[in-house]
Formats: C-alpha cells, sequence, structure tokens
C-alpha cells in the first residue's frame, strides 16, 4: 500500500486516502461500483469479479433473481467469494449528464447506502473505489466533494464503522479526494479533524 493519508474525526474514526488496488483489501467490506445488471463490466467491476472469482457472480444472480436490477443510487451486499474480505457491496452511481440530472444526490446516496449496509453486517471498517469516474463519466474532483463529506459525516455519526477507506487508482485521483478532504474542517466546523500522514 502507498503512503496513506488519514483523517482523524473525533477521535473515533478514521477516514482514509491511498492508492492501490481494492481487491486486495482486507477490510471487512469492499465496495463495487457496479452496474445495475449486477453481472460484472469493466474497470472496478471487472476487476472485482475477476479476484473475487465465480461464486460472486453466482450470489449476484441470486440477488438479481430476488429483487431485479439494482437502481442507481442504492446499494446491496453479498459475500465475497475469494476476496480477503467478508462483503462485497454494490452500488450502482450516475452517469454523468453535465450536473443537471441529480447526479450529485445520487452519487450521494450511493455511499449512504453503502454505509448502511456497513452498519446492518456489523462492519467496521469499509473501502470505497471512486464510484462513477470511470466510464460513467463523472469528474473526479466534482465527484470526490460529494463522497468526502458525505462518509466523513457519516462517521462523525458514530456508526459502527470506524474506518472508511478510499482506495484509488492513480495519483490523480488521489490528489482529487484528499484536495476535498482538505475543505473538511471548513465544511464541518463543530467536526473534531486531525490530520494524520503516514508512509
Amino acid at each position: 500500500m502507498s503512503s496513506a493519508v488519514r483523517y482523524r474525526i473525533d477521535n473515533n474514526a478514521l477516514l482514509e486516502f491511498v492508492i492501490g488496488d481494492i481487491t486486495g483489501e482486507t477490510t471487512d467490506a469492499i465496495v463495487n461500483a457496479a452496474n445495475s445488471s449486477l453481472l460484472g463490466g469493466g474497470g472496478v467491476d471487472g476487476a472485482i469479479h475477476r479476484a473475487a472469482g465465480p461464486q460472486l457472480l453466482a450470489e449476484c444472480r441470486r440477488v438479481r433473481e430476488h429483487r431485479g436490477t439494482l437502481p442507481a443510487g442504492q446499494a446491496v451486499a453479498t459475500p465475497a467469494g475469494n476476496l480477503k474480505v467478508r462483503y462485497v457491496i454494490h452500488t450502482v452511481g450516475p452517469v454523468w449528464q453535465g450536473g443537471n440530472v441529480n447526479e450529485p444526490q445520487i452519487l450521494e446516496s450511493c455511499y449512504c447506502h453503502c454505509m448502511e449496509e456497513a452498519r446492518r453486517l456489523s462492519c467496521v471498517s469499509i473501502s470505497f473505489p471512486s464510484i462513477s469516474t470511470g466510464a460513467f463519466g463523472y469528474p473526479v474532483y466534482e465527484a470526490a466533494k460529494i463522497a468526502v463529506p458525505a462518509v466523513a459525516d457519516l462517521l462523525h455519526q458514530r456508526t459502527p464503522v470506524t474506518l472508511a477507506r478510499f482506495v484509488l487508482f492513480d495519483s490523480r485521483t488521489h490528489q482529487a479526494y484528499t484536495r476535498a478532504a482538505a475543505d473538511l474542517k471548513t465544511l464541518f466546523p463543530h467536526f473534531e479533524i486531525r490530520t494524520e500522514t503516514t508512509s
């Protein structure tokens, strides 16, 4: 894992940003930036399915048979197959259409529903990718400005999750997310937020 930038919130929870491969995570759950079919795809979705093996696709098929396709902004959890985590939480981000078709609200809903699934499953740690910024075209910094405050606010609310890690594909994405995180103290002046940088 590369050097991490960490923000400790209220002396209770950690919000962390790293450059890495989400399929190698050992948190309780990882988030899959899925498509509504839940049957795999490209980018993060394809990488997670390849690493997890056929069990993950079988679990996704069961979910789809039970509840149909997954609408944008919602989330559903499955067992994780061959991954080192307990669960994969699948969420469908918005396709960027210029920001005028509720994309920010849908993206925020993705993160909130993922954290709710993690709480329901008694997870204490979760790893997120940068949802919607690949094939779905959401501008990276605009996405980060939605994602980072949403997760920080949920950590402040003392959920069972005490570590939320953003596992980001490259230095450009990492920079966008850490830039957004630098604004947390201004956005949430009533939070106790301390920066921790490690190697």
